[in-house]
């Protein structure tokens, strides 16, 4: 039997947590919050309003283990998310769908039309392996859309000229020649019916999982357990020796109202002379809710300080070199997991964290049982 230590209580930690004490092992979770749950920590508002208080998190997969594993832990509600962007005085879906393309040019093109419009009048085909953010926009949707849409919201939310950035960032959003506005395609899209903070804790709720709050995995106790899983930033475990990667954080601007604000669950503002990036309206992330009020957040993004939160790792497309220093220091680390959107340096959807939880504990349930070293990285973070 192996006791794990493990820091950070959110769905990664909790799913390790969970299943390694399944399977017979021990588990003490540490985290420096107050709380469970992570970024994905939700509340009621003292007007009911269940908000997510560091930001909206939606739950969608075509990954049917995860589906199923976090439906034996609460009650999914199904949700389809939208997405409005108010840019240039108007307002049009997102993500880029027929209505936009018509909308946006002021045609009434079918969707065989639309199609060759925008690959033969607005996409640069001459970009066949986009190498940044602008190159993949260029050549999925043309300059006036990128220009419309991506650019100043880009520059907002990440801080950067967006051929610094990869292009995998925007190769996640579709382009559609219908009418669908729905923001993701996957079969199963869902939120908690009674927010995720219950979900975490029935995960934790286990007779071998000890929680402990407001308090971290100090360097000096690691040597207390047989291994040790790290959702923390990557470089905090080397203590920044070469060096802090690049994350961006969130600051949030709440306010309440009266009825429905914006009638919608996510307005983005594309437009880069507007200092904030999106509102979200949170009632609307709980549609068989009934609220007489509203709460609201204004996103700011900014660069990452040492005191704060850090929320999307950057991976600057010229800032390979840091990253990779330190996952060569980490593949020669043994006793530790790295796991999660901060300990391998990527962006993560809740379904990708959680199913890479699953493969982590199920490599070491392995690695224990044989007697073996259990790998640092269980998912290539590359």
């Amino acid at each position: 039997m192996a006791h794990i230590g493990i820091a950070g209580a959110g769905f990664s930690g909790a799913v390790i947590a969970r299943e390694l004490c399944e399977a017979g092992h021990t588990a003490s979770v540490f985290d420096t919050r107050d709380h469970i749950g992570g970024n994905c920590f939700t509340e009621r508002h003292e007007n009911g309003v269940m908000v997510h208080r560091y930001g909206p998190h939606i739950f969608h997969t075509n990954d049917e283990r995860v589906w199923e594993y976090i439906n034996q832990f609460g009650e999914m509600k199904p949700y389809n998310h939208k997405v409005k962007t108010t840019v240039r005085d108007a307002v049009f879906s997102l993500p880029i769908n027929l209505h936009t393309i018509n909308q946006a040019f002021n045609k009434t093109f079918s969707p065989a039309e639309a199609e060759a419009f925008v690959r033969d009048e607005l996409a640069d085909g001459s970009i066949a392996d986009p190498q940044n953010f602008e190159q993949q926009a260029l050549s999925m949707v043309g300059r006036e859309f990128y220009e419309m849409f991506f650019e100043g919201y880009t520059r907002k939310q990440w801080g950067l000229d967006p051929t610094r950035l990869p292009a995998s960032i925007l190769k996640r959003l579709p382009v559609r020649f219908n009418y669908n506005d729905s923001y993701f395609n996957h079969p199963h899209q869902a939120i908690p019916a009674e927010g995720y903070t219950p979900i975490i804790e029935a995960i934790l709720d286990h007779p071998s999982i000890t929680v402990h709050l407001s308090t971290e995995l100090a360097p000096a106790d690691r040597a207390n357990y047989d291994h040790i899983i790290w959702t923390g930033p990557l470089d905090a475990w080397f203590d920044y020796r070469f060096g802090r990667l690049g994350y961006r954080t969130l600051d949030f601007e709440q306010f309440v109202d009266d009825g429905d604000f914006q009638g919608t669950p996510v307005m983005n503002y594309g437009d880069a002379d507007v200092p904030y990036t999106r509102i979200t309206e949170h009632k609307h992330f709980a549609p068989w809710e009934e609220h007489d009020a509203t709460v609201c957040f204004r996103e700011f993004s900014r660069e990452h300080t040492p005191d704060d939160i850090p929320y999307y790792p950057v991976r600057m497309v010229d800032d390979k070199a840091l990253l990779e220093q330190y996952l060569t220091e980490a593949e020669a680390e043994t006793g530790v997991s790295f796991v999660g959107r901060l300990g391998t340096y990527r962006y993560l959807d809740m379904d990708v964290t959680i199913a890479e939880a699953l493969a982590t504990a199920d490599g070491l349930k392995t690695a224990f049982a044989n007697g073996t070293s259990a790998a640092t990285f269980f998912v290539d973070p590359r």
